[in-house]
């Protein structure tokens, strides 16, 4: 029985489902932030007809030469929504939304944490300076926070050798016109320190700051000092002081040779 059943099935043609299939532009390889398509970056891949993504392309003519505004990784379909209009080109400027600026600072490992700070993340940034000049008067202070990173790298700057060129960590941050500002003044007068954050952690507590004489415990210590100087040392008795009673009005009475003080009363 089962080898008839064998010879039965050798001898049946097998007929190929032929499903409608549509072509669909994918990414080549992973491709990052604000990059310009080219053809090598672009492929064809049949989906079935009818089970593609809104917004695809059928024609690679069509996403060359435009901007990424979102990163891409490879075989994922090449959308409308993640590509810049025609007129806007590559790089930054179609990334940055409407309202919004991108501002890059310098940074070193410590600064830009170690280098976890990556596109996408978000952080705050912590301030260090002085509005006195003095030492004494130095604050480290949260200036922005939850401030989205849009780019994180390296770039070529000449150093002081004319010869040597030197490599710089830079990070761009998107912010709003005035958060710029002051973006601008923090890396200017003092020093800054990007802390990174939870992107789930959407909240911002108000921080009043701190000195240096705050960091080490010394202002509490003098407070305490000046109090303590005021309050009787251990082993001395206390002695209540009560202001002395004004005296009372006297007559002197002379009775022969005898004198004698006599309270009024």
């Amino acid at each position: 029985m089962a080898y008839g059943t064998y010879n039965f099935m050798q001898t049946q043609q097998v007929h190929p489902v032929n499903t409608p299939t549509q072509a669909v532009v994918v990414a080549a390889a992973d491709l990052q932030l604000g990059s310009e398509l080219k053809k090598e970056d672009v492929t064809i891949v049949q989906f079935p007809a009818g089970k593609t993504p809104d917004g695809t392309f059928a024609n690679p003519q069509d996403v060359i030469g435009r901007g990424l505004i979102v990163p891409i990784v490879k075989n994922e379909p090449i959308l409308k929504a993640k590509l810049a209009s025609k007129e806007a080109g590559a790089g930054l400027p179609p990334v940055i939304p409407e309202g919004m600026r991108a501002v890059s600072v310098r940074v070193n490992e410590v600064v830009g944490v170690a280098g976890y700070v990556l596109p996408g993340n978000r952080v705050d940034v912590v301030a260090t300076a002085s509005p006195t000049d003095q030492h004494s008067d130095t604050t480290s202070k949260v200036v922005l926070s939850n401030v989205q990173v849009l780019t994180a790298g390296t770039r070529i700057e000449q150093g002081q050798d004319q010869s040597k060129p030197v490599q710089v960590t830079v990070v761009t941050l998107l912010v709003y016109p005035d958060q710029a500002e002051r973006l601008a003044l923090a890396s200017t007068e003092g020093k800054i320190q990007l802390a990174l954050r939870n992107p789930l952690d959407q909240s911002a507590p108000p921080t009043p700051g701190v000195k240096t004489a705050g960091l080490m415990g010394t202002a509490q210590a003098k407070g305490t000092q000046m109090a303590s100087s005021s309050r009787p040392r251990s082993g001395q008795p206390v002695t209540n002081t009560v202001p002395a009673a004004p005296p009372l009005p006297t007559v002197e009475i002379i009775r022969g040779d005898k004198r004698a003080q006599e309270v009024v009363r």
